[in-house]
């Protein structure tokens, strides 16, 4: 059952609470330290109960060379800013084909949402197999750097 009141307002007006001699509940000694001190010793239940990785290594940390870090465009964009990419002089027009290098937004991967609606002739480091297939269905070009 629940307790209607908090058991401390009977102690209201007794100098220990319930505690005894006010000598037994001073310091940190008396709940037998303070924060993690005797996790693997007088406090061990608690440690295995509520913290059970607490001692030891615990799974690998991969080295930051070996892990490739894509930044992916969509010919969404690509399709979508041409123009603009054009005016900017970031992409060039030869012969009705406009020629993106996307390495030069900051970019190292197309992946295949959105259409292309004219011919164009994308370069980048990776494509995707469908970003490949829809450049080329489009009557562009993907040309690996």
């Amino acid at each position: 059952m629940k307790r209607k009141s908090k058991k401390i307002l009977k102690q209201r007006g007794n100098r220990t609470n319930g505690g005894g001699s006010l000598k037994k509940r001073r310091g940190a000694g008396n709940k037998g330290g303070k924060g993690n001190a005797g996790a693997g010793k007088h406090h061990w239940t608690t440690t295995v109960i509520e913290n059970k990785n607490y001692f030891g290594k615990h799974g690998f940390k991969r080295p930051q060379k070996t892990i490739h870090k894509y930044e992916p465009v969509n010919l969404k964009f690509l399709n979508d800013k041409a123009e603009e990419l054009l005016e900017k002089g970031i992409a060039t027009k030869e012969d009705d084909v406009i020629v993106i290098d996307v390495t030069e937004l900051g970019y190292n991967k197309v992946l295949a949402t959105g259409n292309l609606d004219a011919p164009m002739v994308i370069k980048s480091p990776d494509f995707s197999e469908n970003a490949r297939f829809k450049i080329e269905e489009a009557g562009g070009e993907a040309v690996d750097l």
